[in-house]
């Protein structure tokens, strides 16, 4: 009964095992050690969770850390303390830092610096180029020896369609996803929202849907031509959508994820009301019309069919995992004009609530847009699969026996209002903000350690 710790009376939702059932976890030494009726009766610290939700710990394939090189930002520690509170506990962070993780050195620092101070699990992915310059490869045998999950110029798309063949093709020894930011960049010269009529009537420069859906159809030819497998990260549009779910009828080694504000916002979101300009920071009022720098994300808010598509891709398959792309920045990033702020949401804290407004009915008549066990699957058992993460942590993703220790309790129905100033994240940056959502993180354990515990939560000792 040593370093044991139970889990009681919840539903618990193992979607990658297909279970559904009300019981209890077991975790002893770090690890599940039974999922049944009455087994938390046996452990030495007992968490309630009677009329809650319990399922694996949240993966979120897709983050910034911001460590090494913009600590104002984010650390390592701020950061996965900010995952913690959103339920994740496995976090995989992206190589635009300062410098690029273009290095084995790079690699192990992130390893290192996540063991020392970090709150829950941090798997890094390298560079696809040096510098992410976008001119040659990056030693991508010593980042995959060293630990790097995957490789990515995140940010900073593979212009070079030679250059992204030789990557796949590189990457395919490795039996790791080349992980493609989709952007012809020649088509959003420097776009700041989506182009369409809120851009149109807020004069500013728009970023057409063509622009990611061109280099995504250029990249499935490549990973056709390859055999390689590409992951095409936070999928917006309808066509982009339609891209990889026709390729992958055609058998094209393809996956795809989606973030939580590309499936609950649209453009409209960058238009403030003018009247509540003056409560509003990171706004802006050229003849009368509001801005929310805020709202700034690449690629950018769609409008509402493609949220639309967006959904039914993760419904039927197409799209293989929910991400967060969880983006912090300093103040002084978004406090300026739209067109200099920066890209980015803070993601970690709101993810799961957004995500739950898609289980949640719209009316007395249209069936809500997807069932829980599926989104749960979307953000657990689905990105590990997406990128192959279990070779690297065997049993990531469900609560089997033996697999870590991580377990999320939430509640579905608990309302709260988002307020930046409170997210454990140095980043505030959130277009949410003053928003209520439903759906909250009560618990969240690591590797059978409470890593986050709701305030007022019941805990007792086990018989």
């Amino acid at each position: 009964m040593n370093n044991s710790l139970g889990i009681r009376g919840g539903r618990i939702l193992d979607p990658g095992r297909g279970v559904d059932l009300v019981g209890d976890v077991l975790i002893r030494e770090g690890r599940i050690a039974a999922v049944g009726p009455d087994v938390a009766a046996k452990a030495e610290r007992v968490v309630d969770a009677r009329g809650l939700i319990v399922c694996p710990g949240l993966v979120d394939i897709h983050c910034h850390l911001r460590e090494p090189g913009f600590e104002h930002k984010e650390t390592i520690e701020t950061g996965t303390r900010a995952a913690a509170r959103g339920g994740f506990t496995t976090v995989c962070c992206m190589a635009n830092t300062e410098p690029p993780i273009d290095s084995r050195a790079g690699v192990e620092y992130i390893l290192r610096t996540a063991a020392a101070q970090g709150m829950v699990r941090v798997l890094p992915i390298g560079c696809i180029t040096r510098g992410r310059q976008g001119k040659e490869l990056a030693e991508m045998g010593d980042l995959a020896e060293a630990g790097a999950v995957g490789f990515s110029d995140d940010g900073s798309p593979v212009a070079d369609a030679a250059l992204m063949r030789h990557a796949l093709e590189y990457t395919s020894a490795f039996a790791l996803p080349v992980i493609e930011h989709c952007e012809e960049l020649s088509l959003s010269q420097e776009g700041v929202m989506h182009e369409g009529w809120v851009s149109n009537r807020l004069g500013l420069r728009g970023i057409p849907a063509a622009a990611e859906e061109t280099a995504i159809a250029r990249n499935i030819a490549l990973a056709e031509l390859t055999g390689a497998h590409l992951h095409v990260a936070h999928v917006s549009t309808t066509e982009s959508v339609e891209l990889i779910r026709r390729a992958k009828a055609r058998g094209v080694q393809v996956t795809a994820e989606v973030t939580p504000h590309h499936l609950a916002l649209t453009d409209e979101a960058v238009m403030l009301a003018a009247p509540a300009l003056s409560e509003v920071e990171g706004a802006e009022s050229p003849g009368g019309l509001a801005y929310d720098t805020n709202a700034k994300v690449n690629p950018p808010l769609r409008p509402r069919a493609d949220v639309d598509a967006c959904i039914e891709g993760l419904a039927d398959g197409t799209i293989d995992a929910i991400a967060t792309d969880h983006a912090p920045h300093a103040i002084e990033d978004k406090l300026c004009e739209f067109d200099f702020a920066a890209f980015g949401i803070s993601g970690f804290e709101t993810a799961l609530a957004l995500c739950l407004s898609l289980v949640q009915a719209v009316g007395a008549v249209r069936e809500p847009p997807l069932q829980l066990p599926v989104l749960i699957d979307k953000l657990t058992a689905g990105p590990v699969q997406t990128l192959g993460l279990e070779r690297f942590v065997p049993g990531l993703g469900s609560l089997a026996e033996g697999a870590p220790g991580d377990v999320l309790v939430f509640d579905p129905q608990t309302e709260w209002v988002v307020k930046p100033e409170r997210f454990v994240s140095k980043g505030k940056n959130t277009p949410l903000a003053g928003r209520t959502l439903r759906g909250k993180v009560v618990a969240t354990v690591y590797g059978g350690r409470p890593v986050f515990i709701e305030e007022g939560v019941t805990t007792s000792h086990g018989r």
